[in-house]
């Protein structure tokens, strides 16, 4: 490789070399603060990294990868998503038996896996990326051992991630088999050549839908997410909802692209009945929902239904659309799951309605926080939910998707009920004196911060969206 090439990849290098100094390390001596210290340092390099890449210009590491505005933008997102999971992180585990240190290691290979996906052009780089940060979230989601729901939710997630990886390497088979290509631009070349996509192709297709759509939790492959969600730790639980699923978003979006997608109506039903399906099914179960963490996995999958709205209007306002609720669908999610971390203690974690009554009276700022972050995955005004939500439907008003939309508003009004009666549970009056307890710092920063973020993004997006403007102007 050339130093422009290892230039262009410095931001995943140094997350993969500080992967293995923190083996070193572990190996050296335990300690927990060190070893979180280290990963948060190693994330802020790598952001550091991100400001030596060329923007203006894709660079093409033939043939696995292309470095793009694209691809960097994401990669941020990733890296700044990761470095909130770890803010929320070391309390979380702090309080707990269990050895710590190899968490962050985990975390900085599934990192790894997610920084391959959003710059990958290619079927090689993709399965690599993609079992890279599985095989480290199979060790995540079972890492607290003596809690039998994390290691039921461990071999759940081990067993059907394997399976969705068979069929989306069968799928690739297929269409490597009929193109004989394996990077997204020559098989996009290759069906342009055609007048029809071949069975193959088609079937290929099908089956890559299945990989992927495990990985973002859409219907009819959603099951694995509650369960997974209820059993993870909490940190783990979000760091799933979003680098997880916003890199697998990415890829889909380069490859979609770059296949020329939107020219084959099989293609745009599939996603439109899954969307259709994720956001109805996503909604009515977290209608049913006393668990909390079961509540937000239900409403993860309904927001991916939303977020495949926009991504099947195809035009430039649709992808944009498409950045900019995932970014606030990962500034939302963190928060959520990040205020349940800090309400959990060395036993239990928070995640009973119960456990939110009176919480205003409690932890008022710490309400105030969930409150924000709830009103957002509804899409009130005033916060980054609306704005994507907003920006969806714009770009489906413009493709003229309007049976789609009429769901979007059916499906919105729903999910209304269920984030405003837990609102309502936190503000219900203690039969007692309110009893607090001292949250961490770096919890508290890492959720304040969030919520800047997430009122910022409200009461002025058009920073970031001319950002995300300007980024798929130069996309690969």
């Amino acid at each position: 490789m050339s130093a422009s090439d290892l230039l262009s990849l410095l931001p995943l290098l140094i997350i993969s070399g500080s992967a293995v100094i923190a083996i070193l390390l572990v190996a050296i001596r335990r300690n927990h603060r060190v070893m979180h210290a280290f990963t948060v340092f190693a994330f802020i390099c790598a952001l550091v990294a991100l400001y030596f890449q060329p923007y203006a210009v894709p660079y093409v590491i033939a043939p696995l990868f292309v470095v793009d505005a694209f691809a960097l933008f994401n990669t941020g997102l990733i890296l700044l998503a990761g470095l909130s999971v770890l803010f929320l992180s070391y309390s979380y585990f702090e309080q707990r038996e269990e050895r710590k240190e190899e968490y962050y290691i985990l975390l900085l290979l599934a990192t790894v896996g997610g920084m391959v996906l959003v710059i990958s052009q290619h079927f090689i780089s993709l399965f690599l990326g993609l079992e890279t940060m599985s095989i480290s979230l199979y060790g995540l989601i079972a890492y607290l051992r003596a809690r039998e729901r994390s290691d039921e939710a461990g071999i759940k997630y081990l067993l059907l991630a394997a399976l969705s990886s068979a069929f989306l390497l069968f799928g690739m088979a297929l269409v490597y088999a009929e193109s004989g290509r394996m990077d997204f631009t020559g098989i996009g070349i290759y069906l342009k050549t055609l007048h029809a996509a071949p069975v193959a192709v088609v079937a290929g297709f099908g089956l890559m839908v299945i990989g992927v759509g495990f990985k973002l939790g859409i219907v009819p492959f959603h099951m694995w997410a509650p369960d997974i969600y209820e059993g993870a730790p909490l940190p783990v639980a979000a760091y799933i909802a979003t680098v997880s699923k916003g890199s697998m978003l990415v890829l889909l979006m380069r490859f979609y692209r770059d296949i020329n997608g939107y020219e084959y109506t099989i293609l745009w039903w599939v996603f439109a009945i899954i969307a259709m399906a994720s956001m109805f099914a996503g909604n009515w179960l977290a209608l049913l929902q006393q668990n909390v963490k079961r509540l937000l996995a239900y409403s993860s999958i309904a927001h991916m239904g939303y977020i495949l709205i926009a991504f099947l209007a195809g035009q430039e306002a649709g992808q944009e659309a498409v950045i900019f609720y995932l970014v606030a669908y990962v500034i939302t999610s963190i928060g959520a799951f990040g205020v349940l971390a800090l309400m959990s203690d060395e036993k239990n974690d928070a995640e009973n309605l119960e456990d939110f009554s009176g919480l205003f009276w409690r932890q008022p700022w710490l309400a105030a926080i969930f409150t924000g972050m709830l009103l957002s995955l509804a899409g009130i005004p005033l916060t980054a939910g609306f704005i994507g939500k907003f920006y969806v439907v714009a770009a489906g008003v413009d493709a003229e998707l309007w049976l789609l939309l009429v769901l979007l508003v059916i499906n919105s009004v729903i999910g209304l009920f269920y984030y405003i009666r837990l609102v309502a549970i936190m503000f219900q009056p203690l039969p007692g004196p309110a009893v607090r307890r001292r949250m961490p710092f770096f919890g508290i920063f890492a959720l304040s911060a969030l919520m800047i973020l997430l009122l910022w993004l409200g009461v002025y997006p058009s920073a970031l969206i001319t950002v995300i403007r300007d980024m798929m102007l130069t996309m690969g």
